[in-house]
């Protein structure tokens, strides 16, 4: 009986003393998550599939995208407060966030949209949605605020850019180089953290395949944003590649 006993507190001990393994935290928008996960509309995320490049028995991969967020509602409806609430030093977060930034700060369909650029720039609104008053800042501040959170709580975060949506022009895929993307880009440089661009990887596979065959392979018929299970197959091959494409980023250690 004491021997029986010995070895069952030997093995909580042991359980308790090994190393949990980290947490790959995906934050984001319906193009990164879509529905409910499980290919309503035939429409996927890419946060879906990413899981399958990553060893899981050393890292596990949680999506906690959420569609029709912003880089401000993502904040504003507490998405980000209960990621916070369950991260430990040494997990990951990638973030993509900027489809929806777009939008009006204050109509009364979502009151989603944050200030251009990368600035302290603010306005105080009304917003219709949740009947007070609220101070709106840009995309760039709001992925800064996550980015300092993350890494005052030992997460290391990575900034993707928005994958392109199916609009062309002149035989080119639309980039948002000079928007969404550049401003991704300059606030990752800003805070030191690691930068995919991942606009960039799926244009050029885009140009590469032309409009037609994009068209008819990666995305469904309902609009220009949202991909159909290959379409999110392959950009999050494009997000493993961006990782794999900085050498010193940690987060290589776990793929497959």
């Amino acid at each position: 009986m004491y021997k029986l006993l010995l070895t069952v507190i030997t093995a909580v001990f042991l359980m308790s003393a090994a190393p949990q393994k980290p947490t790959l935290y995906l934050i984001g928008d319906s193009t990164v998550k879509n529905g409910k996960d499980k290919g309503d509309g035939e429409l996927w995320g890419w946060g879906h599939f990413i899981g399958d490049y990553f060893d899981t028995t050393k890292i596990m991969v949680v999506n906690r995208a959420l569609g029709g967020t912003s880089s401000r509602t993502y904040r504003t409806k507490g998405l980000w407060d209960s990621v916070l609430a369950k991260v430990q030093p040494g997990d990951y977060v990638i973030m993509q966030f900027g489809h929806n930034d777009g939008a009006p700060l204050d109509d009364t369909a979502r009151a989603r949209g944050t200030i251009k650029g990368i600035g302290d720039e603010q306005k105080e609104i009304y917003n219709p949605i949740t009947q007070q008053q609220e101070v709106v800042h840009s995309y760039g501040w709001y992925l800064t605020q996550m980015i300092k959170e993350a890494k005052a709580k030992g997460v290391i975060p990575v900034v993707c850019s928005p994958i392109p949506r199916n609009v062309w022009k002149d035989g080119k895929v639309a980039r948002n180089n000079d928007d969404y993307g550049l401003w991704a880009k300059q606030v990752a440089e800003k805070e030191g953290v690691t930068f995919i661009d991942l606009n960039t990887l799926i244009a050029d596979v885009y140009d590469k395949e032309g409009e037609t065959k994009v068209a008819g392979t990666y995305f469904g018929t309902k609009d220009h944003t949202h991909t159909i299970e290959a379409g999110a197959k392959l950009n999050a091959a494009e997000v493993v590649a961006g990782i794999k494409g900085v050498k010193k980023l940690s987060l290589n250690k776990f793929l497959k």
